[in-house]
């Protein structure tokens, strides 16, 4: 195929039976191409790089359980105006499917919308079943709406639209700043949809603010301290800050967060940031307020691929030296405590990227043997191609669609995730639950599922 992706929208014009049917063999194709990887990861991957689907019937179902948040970005593969169903208020954060004709072990998802995936939510005997057509791939459990979920600050605000959970409720998510300051293209990450997302939330309703005042995380925090034995971290996140933000820098921004929520629970959960690649004394800075973890996402390794797709980061602050900054904050946090996340797939995004997804896997793995070798361990989210993001505008604009990579990369990754991991001897990556299939939590990749415990 063009530029090694598959072109999801254009499956409208297959039949439902030969698309069906056509999924199913790939699947037993990358099984037997793949025999070291869980059964249960590839279709994992499957699912977060071509979506699910799901009937009224199905969407009911779901009601009395626990909804998307949208917690940054939209992990969608159609715009919410294209949601006919209204999927956006009705559809799971996740699904853990399990048994199926392959005896699947519980293995948690995250929902990304598709309504032209071949994978479907189905009610079957009074019981939500994953399926591709006819076959049965599995039940699917739901998680139930937290008793948080359910509560209102006293501003008015939803305890969710302030402080969501995901990964089953391990990990809190306080995305305290909802845009980015990577503006235009000559900036914006090409595979990002953030600052497009939160404009589509605010036309759609969601009560969604650019920054989340400090009080009302507190306040939603301690909702969660008193109802929830489930969340043992939390993620500090939000857009880049290249200027200021209420007049404070990026690290000074998301630190003063950091500082309130560790005075007032000391230890209570993991706290982890999400963050540019900064300045050593400014990476201090989290450190000193509390955080333990620290995520300087470099996004995607081939040089060529970081200069086109991360256009903003290259000019502000450049790949070689990003690279450095993660490598300095091993001083600061500890190697196993600085996990920096890549876009798994970009790599395959046209016009630029790959075609073959060997030579891709290729590229990725010398970007893991580069940091694992010494003692940082990257981990990844399964590009979903957000329609909002430039990537697949622009190629709309040229009428052609921008399709996810092509699953043999995304297995292929999995395995040179496992084996380089493995051969270096690290830990597991701290502050994302149990590893191991039918134990991991992670939902946006397989990485921790392929974990061997």
């Amino acid at each position: 195929m063009p530029g090694g992706t598959l072109r999801i929208m254009n499956t409208q014009s297959q039949s439902p039976t030969d698309l069906h049917r056509e999924r199913l063999a790939l699947l037993e194709r990358m099984e037997q191409q793949f025999p070291e990887i869980p059964p249960e990861a590839i279709l994992k991957e499957d699912l977060l790089r071509t979506g699910i689907r799901f009937d009224e019937e199905a969407l009911r179902f779901c009601a009395e359980f626990k909804t998307k948040s949208y917690f940054i970005f939209s992990f969608d593969m159609v715009p919410i105006s294209d949601m006919e169903q209204g999927e956006n208020l009705r559809a799971p954060e996740e699904i853990r499917f399990s048994g199926g004709d392959h005896r699947y072990r519980p293995t948690t998802v995250s929902v990304r919308v598709n309504p032209h995936s071949p994978y479907q939510g189905v009610v079957r005997d009074g019981r939500l079943r994953l399926a591709c057509g006819e076959r049965d791939l599995g039940e699917v459990e739901l998680l139930p709406v937290p008793e948080y979920y359910r509560r209102q600050l006293e501003s008015g605000q939803p305890v969710h639209e302030v402080a969501p959970t995901i990964e089953w409720g391990y990990l809190v998510y306080l995305t305290v700043y909802r845009k980015c300051q990577y503006f235009g293209f000559n900036e914006e990450c090409r595979f990002c949809d953030i600052n497009e997302n939160y404009r589509q939330q605010v036309k759609a309703g969601r009560p969604y603010r650019t920054v989340k005042p400090v009080e009302e995380v507190l306040e939603a925090l301690s909702i969660i301290a008193e109802t929830s034995s489930a969340a043992k971290a939390y993620t500090l996140t939000g857009g880049s800050i290249t200027r200021q933000l209420k007049g404070q820098t990026e690290a000074d921004f998301y630190a003063a967060y950091a500082r309130e929520i560790e005075d007032r629970f000391p230890g209570r959960w993991i706290g982890k940031v999400v963050a540019q690649a900064l300045p050593e004394d400014e990476q201090k800075k989290f450190r000193d307020a509390g955080i333990r973890i620290y995520h300087p996402n470099y996004e995607v390794w081939d040089e060529r691929l970081f200069e086109i797709l991360c256009p903003g980061k290259t000019s502000y602050v450049g790949r070689a030296e990003w690279h450095r900054r993660i490598l300095a904050a091993r001083d600061i946090f500890g190697p196993e405590n600085v996990i920096p996340n890549f876009v798994a797939g970009i790599e395959m995004s046209r016009p630029h990227g790959f075609t073959d997804p060997a030579e891709a896997v290729a590229s990725t793995a010398e970007g893991l043997e580069w940091f694992m070798s010494q003692g940082v361990s990257p981990r990844f989210t399964v590009w979903c191609p957000e329609p909002l993001s430039p990537l697949v505008m622009e190629r709309e604009a040229a009428g052609e669609t921008q399709g996810p990579a092509p699953l043999e990369y995304h297995v292929g990754l999995l395995r040179a995730w496992r084996d380089t991991h493995r051969r270096h001897g690290l830990p597991v990556p701290p502050g994302y639950g149990p590893p191991g299939v039918g134990n991991a939590l992670f939902s946006v990749s397989s990485f921790m599922d392929v974990i061997e415990v």
